[in-house]
């Protein structure tokens, strides 16, 4: 089913070739004031400037939007159509037609959103912890944010491939097993992640402080680059060591990467030469000052692939993987999330694959992030100065949740209060990240977070479990072959035109990488459907109203679901 906007869209540009002579985008958005309509179209006044160029003679707006209404044919699906201002069209929809929209998709499991016209293949870059150490708050922006934009586009029936780009090679490896056999620990043995954590921290500090130890780690770093049997074990029990750790971070955190999602810097470590190598062959790169780089127009600083002592870089691993990821799984469509301040490395190393002809038809996106900050306005810590482990956040997360449900339904045995509490606690943590623009830096702050009223999950969570409190009242759901629905009143007109816009957000999600559209809408579904219960009775009302309305009721609940899903958020119906 098409969405409005596109309807109107198809419309607005036919009436414009027939009555202009040429075609062009007729800007077609919401009207920013809806006593004048629902939809605007904002194209006359830029058609008037281009019609004066054309015809050598000035030109009314006005004039223009008139041409264009007399040839705009919307069938039933405009109430009214008219000029405001300069030339802004508005637009009304039809009740009716909205109506038999909606009734349209009370049968329909997608909601009215359609797949893709031309499905791609979709790899999507996000989380990347570090092996032998911790998740913290700052894998948290990149792992729900990656993880959303991955169940969008999924949504839209494209392929997607997620990639959990680990930080799990390099010289920090050569340190770490040098010092476990330094201490007599046995490398055979599984070792704990915050040991592994604290060998980490006194292996660098070695590393620094001790020539004779950094040779060593160095050696053990050959050796480990070179296949030694011994070394490779002890990686390996590291590596899965920190699995261990952050795959029930994953799982509690609904997010959907997995094992078979892992490609680590060790998977592309073989590829670095073969990829230095061809852009020297290319000229892209040069030496200079023993290293190998590559200038890109717009920086002064290179793109360093290769160090002078024969090191590679996250750059040259990059690289690799563009190459990989377009060449042999044939992706289209590459979209990295990761914070700000990569924002120049991103940019040179795409410059750089584009130059090699490595990205023929692909689309490199970077999806940049803030910073979480505390109430001081700095990066968020631990009162003692510390970074915030992730699951000590989740933990208390779901304490504070649990003291909020015990409030609210005290009568619930502690097993189901606890499941809400995992559910509101959560997805509280995760929308109050997910609801702001992520290019910018927010502020975390529990109180309103985990607030019932406002843009929160919990409100959220708690507007889908009232409406299904209705349907437990009612005794059952409405029949998809009940008839057509009855919208009557402002509330139901309005509630109705918000859920006929789910597919318009879908795709500016998908398109725009941000997931904070998505949020908007759903607050904004909630507060109508809140004005929508208060003024329209539905069990009360006569038996032909109360249908329509517990339809309503139902698509908005459904509405609501696929919303919450595709942000990774569980809908608990009792609150």
């Amino acid at each position: 089913m098409t969405n409005t906007n596109t309807l109107l869209d198809a419309a607005f540009r036919k009436a414009i070739s027939q009555s202009l002579g040429f075609e062009a985008d007729p800007l077609i958005g919401l009207s920013q004031n809806e006593t004048f309509g629902d939809y605007q179209s904002n194209a006359a006044m830029g058609l008037a400037r281009e019609v004066a160029q054309r015809s050598g003679q000035k030109t009314n707006p006005r004039a223009v939007a008139e041409k264009i209404i007399a040839q705009l044919d919307l069938g039933n699906m405009a109430e009214q159509v008219t000029i405001a201002g300069p030339g802004f069209i508005n637009i009304r929809l039809s009740p009716v037609w909205l109506a038999d929209q909606l009734t349209a998709r009370s049968g329909d499991n997608r909601l009215g959103i359609d797949p893709a016209a031309h499905p791609r293949k979709v790899v999507v870059d996000y989380s990347g912890p570090n092996i032998a150490k911790q998740m913290h708050v700052g894998h948290l922006r990149s792992t729900i944010i990656g993880d959303c934009l991955a169940r969008v586009i999924e949504y839209q029936h494209n392929q997607i491939i997620r990639q959990n780009h680990l930080g799990d090679w390099g010289t920090q490896f050569g340190m770490l097993i040098a010092y476990l056999r330094s201490q007599s620990q046995d490398t055979d043995a599984r070792q704990d992640i915050t040991d592994l954590e604290e060998f980490y921290r006194q292996a660098k500090k070695r590393f620094d402080e001790l020539p004779t130890f950094a040779e060593e780690a160095r050696n053990t770093v050959v050796q480990l680059q070179a296949g030694q049997s011994a070394e490779l074990a002890a990686w390996r029990r590291i590596v899965d060591e920190t699995r261990r750790h952050y795959q029930p971070i994953y799982d509690r955190l609904g997010v959907s990467l997995k094992p078979e999602h892992e490609r680590g810097e060790s998977f592309y470590n073989p590829m670095l030469q073969q990829v230095v190598e061809d852009l020297l062959s290319q000229g892209i790169a040069i030496r200079s000052e023993g290293a190998i780089v590559v200038f890109t127009e717009g920086f002064e600083n290179p793109l360093i692939i290769q160090k002078s002592d024969g090191g590679y870089l996250y750059g040259t691993t990059d690289l690799a993987a563009i190459r990989y990821r377009a060449q042999k799984l044939g992706a289209t469509r590459i979209i990295y999330t990761h914070d700000s301040r990569q924002a120049q490395h991103f940019a040179q190393v795409f410059a750089t694959a584009a130059r090699a002809g490595w990205a023929a038809g692909v689309s490199l996106e970077y999806a940049p992030f803030g910073t979480m900050l505390g109430a001081d306005g700095k990066p968020f810590k631990t009162r003692s100065g510390d970074t915030v482990k992730l699951k000590d956040l989740l933990d208390e997360a779901e304490e504070r949740a649990f003291g909020l449900v015990s409030q609210k339904n005290p009568e619930l045995d502690e097993a189901h209060r606890r499941q809400i509490a995992r559910a509101v606690g959560i997805g509280a943590v995760k929308y109050s990240d997910l609801s702001k623009d992520r290019t910018s830096d927010y502020v975390f702050n529990w109180d309103k977070m985990l607030s019932l009223d406002g843009n929160t999950a919990p409100y959220l969570q708690y507007v889908y479990a009232r409406i299904k409190s209705i349907f437990r009242k009612a005794g059952k759901l409405p029949s998809p072959s009940a008839g057509r629905l009855q919208l009557d009143t402002p509330q139901e007109q309005a509630l109705a035109k918000h859920l006929l816009r789910v597919g318009e957000i879908v795709e500016s999600v998908a398109r725009e990488l941000k997931p904070h559209l998505l949020c908007a809408y759903l607050y904004d579904l909630a507060v109508r459907f809140s004005s929508f219960y208060e003024n329209c009775p539905v069990l009360q009302s006569e038996p032909e109203i109360r249908q329509s309305r517990l339809a309503l009721c139902d698509l908005t609940a459904r509405t609501m679901a696929l919303g919450l899903d595709l942000l990774g958020i569980e809908h608990p119906e009792q609150m």
